[in-house]
């Protein structure tokens, strides 16, 4: 009986991640309402939904219905609707294999290696939800309390490479979950340079660290008080770079201080 009902869950899942992919392929391909739904579906805040609906909701449906043992079911038919995904869009979208990506990348490092290494990032996806969510709910706040920039999400986080001509199947759903992380992680260095240099701009001990964290953190070297130096010397820079009627407290280096 409960075989029969895990069953039921992963094929009841595994349908619906097909169709909804179904319906992401036919709106791109139904006049201008239907390109403009796809494009919705392509920028943030409906990616995330989107996404949402590929990645969380099979875990949350699955966890509801049998708990530990059905988040293993709905991953397993997230899995297999990929796979069918690949072929199918692979079978229709023929490609020589001298022109795909993983093809040549596993002559050079080889097939296994190359497989089991793309798989492996995909464990990082948690990581970049959790980032995601830390932007859409913990960063909000902070623009209205302290004024830190506003940002649109859309322009950040988004995906554009199935537009690339010839990425398909197996290398498009690669370059589109590296398309999605790239933004999210960007958007979220974004945020984090302000929180840095409002509340700790204060160079590093470790010149190392330094230097490996100012290509993400120009402040490190425009504006941040040295270690050696002292808290007055830090409550000056606070005085300089921030007023009482700042419309928005950017990081020392972001593009809107060229106005101040």
């Amino acid at each position: 009986m409960i075989l029969n009902e895990l069953t039921q869950l992963y094929l009841a899942l595994l349908i619906s991640l097909l169709l909804g992919a179904g319906f992401l392929h036919l709106t791109a391909k139904s006049g201008e309402l239907g390109r403009k739904i796809s494009d919705f579906f392509c920028y943030a805040p409906g990616i995330d939904l989107a996404l949402g609906y590929f990645m969380l909701i099979p875990l949350i449906v699955g966890f509801s219905f049998s708990g530990g043992l059905g988040i293993g079911i709905a991953l397993l038919a997230e899995l297999s609707a990929l796979w069918v995904w690949i072929i199918l869009h692979e079978l229709t979208h023929p490609v020589a294999k001298s022109e795909k990506i993983h093809s040549t990348l596993s002559g050079i490092v080889g097939g296994w290696r190359n497989h089991l290494a793309v798989w492996i990032t995909g464990l990082a996806i948690p990581v970049f939800w959790v980032v995601r969510f830390a932007e859409l709910i913990v960063y909000p706040p902070l623009t209205w309390l302290i004024r830190l920039p506003k940002y649109e999400g859309k322009d950040w986080v988004n995906v554009s490479r199935q537009k690339f001509e010839g990425l398909v199947g197996y290398d498009l759903i690669w370059c589109l979950y590296c398309d999605w992380m790239t933004g999210v992680w960007s958007l979220g260095t974004e945020m984090l340079r302000n929180v840095e240099s409002f509340w700790c701009p204060i160079r590093f001990y470790s010149e190392k660290k330094c230097a490996n964290c100012q290509i993400d953190f120009p402040d490190i070297d425009n504006g941040w008080v040295s270690a050696t130096g002292t808290m007055k010397d830090v409550t000056n820079v606070l005085a300089e770079k921030y007023t009482t009627d700042q419309e928005e407290r950017s990081w020392f280096g972001h593009g809107d201080r060229k106005n101040q």
